[in-house]
This record gives C-alpha cells, structure tokens and sequence, in this order.
C-alpha cells in the first residue's frame, strides 16, 4: 500500500526532517502515527497524500507517485488536516459537490454518519462549531470509502460521546482493502482502535509493530515498586506505571503513553528489539 525507501525532506536544507527513511503500510490496518512535536507526522502524511514531495528517495502509495497527483490516485486517498478552511456553504452540499470525484462515495453512508454525530448537514459551514466542522468532515471521508484515510489530529474538537462515535465509525469502516493512518496526540482517545503503532523521532523511525509484536518484546503493568530492569515508570493511581522486557512470555494491555515515553527513553534498545 505505502512504501518509502531512502527518503529524505527539508523545508530548510540544513534543517531536515526526515533523513533517508524507509518504511511500510500495508492495506487492513489503523496506524497510529506518533511522534513528539516537530517531528514531520503532519509533513509525512501531506508526503502521502501528494501534497508535499520528496527531496530525495520515493514515496510510492498503491503504485503510483503521489507527488505526481495523477487523477486515479487522487480519487483513491482522503486527507482531513488538523485545520482546514471550511466553504461558505452547506455540508450537504459540499458533500454532493464533492462526491462524484471519488468512485465509491455513498451519499446515503454520509447522511447516516452525520446523524450519528448529531450534526444537521443543512447548516452552512460558518453557522457550524470547529468540532461540528471536524465530524462533518469524518462523515464525508468516511463515506468516499477511499483505499487510504489520513487523518491528522481527528479527534481535537470534539466533546467525550463523538470521540466514542469516532472510534466506533473508523473501527467499522477499516476492512482488508483500506489503510488508515491517524496522527494523533490524543493517545488515549485512540488507545483501543490503533494498530500498529508507529512512532517517529527527528529525522527518522523508531517503531512501526503491531500491538502483538510490541507484547511479545514488553510487557506494561501497575507495580507498587518500580523493577531495577524497567525501562520506564511513571508514578500514577495504585503505584507505578511501568514498562519492562517480557521474559515469563505474559501478554498485558499496551499502555501507548507509557510505551511513547520508553521509546523516547530508550532509542537504541528498541532499535535493536524492533529492526
């Protein structure tokens, strides 16, 4: 689906933000895109989606070059930024004018996602509050059906029920022929949709797994103690948050902050543990 090899981007020369990264997505799953501020999640999802091009290396998503923007790639991808410049006119209507570039957009799908938001698609965009925006725009990227969904931040600005509508949405429209890639700060509103898990740090990778890959090498527990081989703690509710090396084999319930900051922690050990 995704495939980057060697690829290398700056928007100041000495200043690069990726440096010869290569990686993969493959179709059938959620990515959660991780990453501390200025890392390049927002720049790496617009390198996706042919809004930006690499300098150097490629980028290639379902067999074409984004950068290239070819109309058959266009009708195949979606990308909600985190802010966005809403028309001045109704959401239907903009979801009518908008629906015939993508071959499998489902009118009927969006008018009933909207009605799950709770959002009237007879209002006019500037009548609308930024969270109402943003779940009007998820109901029209989910009914495109696209084979690829970026989303970048989707889940600022919305109230506690539509974040639980999120999940529920996203988690029923992924199936084997779709690639989601979410970027997100909000780790624990997507703590139980994304998978896998990668996380970039300046310039490069530091992990791309699934959740099983990552408790088969680390285990997450709630200690009154922190163990001498913990490779991170965290003092919270009950004791101490802690991740360490899986050596009984015992799967836990991946703790994605908590794996964030060991990764941070420890940038040579996971390189080692996750090639």
């Amino acid at each position: 689906m995704i495939d980057l090899q060697h690829m290398s981007f700056w928007y100041k020369e000495k200043v690069k933000v990726f440096d010869t990264l290569s990686m993969s997505m493959e179709a059938g799953n959620i990515y959660g895109l991780l990453g501390e501020n200025g890392v390049g999640k927002t720049t790496l999802l617009r390198i996706m989606g042919g809004l930006l091009f690499p300098k150097t290396g490629s980028c290639s998503v379902m067999g074409y070059v984004p950068g290239k923007r070819h109309p058959s790639f266009l009708s195949k991808v979606f990308y909600i930024p985190e802010e966005f410049v809403a028309p001045h006119q109704k959401a239907d209507t903009f979801a009518q004018n908008i629906g015939p570039f993508y071959p499998n957009f489902d009118y009927n799908q969006y008018m009933v996602l909207m009605q799950e938001f709770d959002v009237d698609g007879k209002r006019n965009f500037n009548e609308m509050s930024f969270g109402q925006k943003k779940k009007t725009m998820i109901s029209l990227a989910l009914s495109t059906n696209t084979e690829l969904l970026l989303l970048d931040e989707p889940t600022n600005g919305l109230d506690i029920p539509s974040k639980t509508i999120f999940r529920r949405v996203v988690a029923r429209a992924a199936d084997a022929s779709k690639c989601i890639v979410i970027s997100t700060h909000q780790v624990r509103d997507l703590e139980f949709l994304i998978d896998p898990i990668v996380i970039l740090e300046r310039n490069n990778l530091l992990l791309n797994q699934s959740v099983a890959a990552i408790t088969q090498k680390l285990k997450f527990d709630v200690v009154p103690k922190v163990p001498v081989d913990a490779l991170y703690s965290e003092e919270m509710m009950g004791g101490f948050g802690v991740v360490v090396p899986n050596t009984d084999g015992e799967e836990s319930k991946v703790n994605i902050e908590l794996l964030f900051n060991a990764a941070i922690s420890n940038r040579a050990r996971f390189a080692e543990w996750f090639k």
